[in-house]
């Protein structure tokens, strides 16, 4: 099975883990990882910002949260990269690492990044290289989410 495919057999798991595990640590944990996943490349112009945020808007997994404060925390992490990209990258590891001790958690925050990769239609090397350290900081293998 192919990583696409693999990525929409995760669809309907998502969406009920995420209601089953609904809390702040998660929310800021996803979102400051779906900031890093952004980043990849290096920048964020405006518009892969705004689809960006329109997928999370979109998005059943993180529908169970409130948007508005979901997108305030996306921009906040964003910020944090325009500031200083290793500043950035550090204060999103530090919410991401919140929940390495809930392994359920951490798995459904990695998927969620790996739809956010490949919400345009190409989950590129760069991409796909931050959410293998993001696994290593959750301690879970990226072999798990076949990257």
């Amino acid at each position: 099975m192919g990583f696409l495919d693999t990525l929409k057999s995760w669809g309907d798991d998502i969406t009920k883990e995420a209601k089953k595990f609904a809390n702040k640590s998660l929310m800021e944990g996803t979102v400051a990882a779906c900031a890093m996943v952004a980043q990849a490349d290096g920048t964020v112009d405006p518009e892969e910002k705004q689809k960006i945020i329109a997928y999370m808007s979109r998005s059943e997994a993180l529908q169970v949260y409130d948007i508005p404060k979901v997108i305030e925390s996306f921009q906040k992490y964003l910020e944090g990269y325009d500031f200083d990209k290793h500043i950035g990258e550090g204060e999103c590891m530090k919410a991401i690492q919140k929940i390495a001790s809930k392994p359920d958690e951490a798995r459904l925050l990695v998927r969620v990044c790996c739809a956010i990769g490949a919400a345009d239609g190409n989950f590129d090397d760069d991409e796909k290289a931050v959410v293998r350290k993001i696994c290593s900081a959750l301690n879970l293998p990226p072999s798990e989410f076949d990257l």
